[in-house]
């Protein structure tokens, strides 16, 4: 077994997601607010929780994902997760995904969290390219992405399936020499 990686910022520690989170992710992945742009349907209860958890470990030990659960530093506190999902080793590429419990929403917590796993996949794994896949209607999220430097691609029609229903989806990228070149700024 693999041993996880755990990221540290400043106020947060990003660790492996176990069983034991599944009761904190249930209560916040039944909101409508999280699930809205999530691209699946709502959890109906815990065991479904439970088998995603588990899921998350296989995909890390075959290499092909890594979710991180999103915890406040010295509490041990789920307030979400984010990761790496479609990893393609040849091409050295992933897309990035990411959910926060709406009652830390607006604290600069998915900012953080997700310059920590950008640094990772850059730094650690040495993707040359990150993407994200995200709702037009998903403001947040979009300007989440723009703020850490990502390049809106285009439009994906009919992209995802959510209850049924098919939506569009707009694709973001950032390139390891645009992520390089951010840093260089800001150091």
């Amino acid at each position: 077994m693999r041993k996880f990686p755990i990221l540290e910022t400043d106020r947060l520690q990003l660790r492996e997601l176990t069983l034991v989170d599944a009761d904190a992710m249930f209560r916040y992945f039944v909101k409508e607010p999280v699930i809205r742009y999530f691209g699946m349907d709502a959890f109906q209860n815990i065991e479904e929780v439970k088998n995603v958890i588990r899921n998350f470990r296989e995909r890390y030990e075959e290499g092909s994902a890594f979710r991180w659960g999103i915890v406040l530093k010295g509490t041990d506190q789920l307030i979400g997760s984010c990761g790496f999902h479609l990893i393609n080793h040849k091409h050295k590429r992933a897309e990035i995904g990411y959910e926060l419990d709406e009652t830390y929403w607006g604290k600069g917590y998915a900012t953080e969290a997700l310059q920590a796993i950008l640094t990772y996949g850059f730094e650690t794994l040495y993707f040359k390219r990150i993407s994200a896949v995200v709702y037009p209607e998903n403001e947040s999220s979009r300007k989440l992405l723009q703020k850490a430097g990502f390049t809106e691609e285009g439009l994906l029609r009919k992209y995802m399936i959510q209850n049924d229903v098919a939506h569009d989806a707009i694709m973001y990228s950032l390139l390891q020499e645009e992520w390089a070149t951010l840093l260089q700024k800001v150091r």
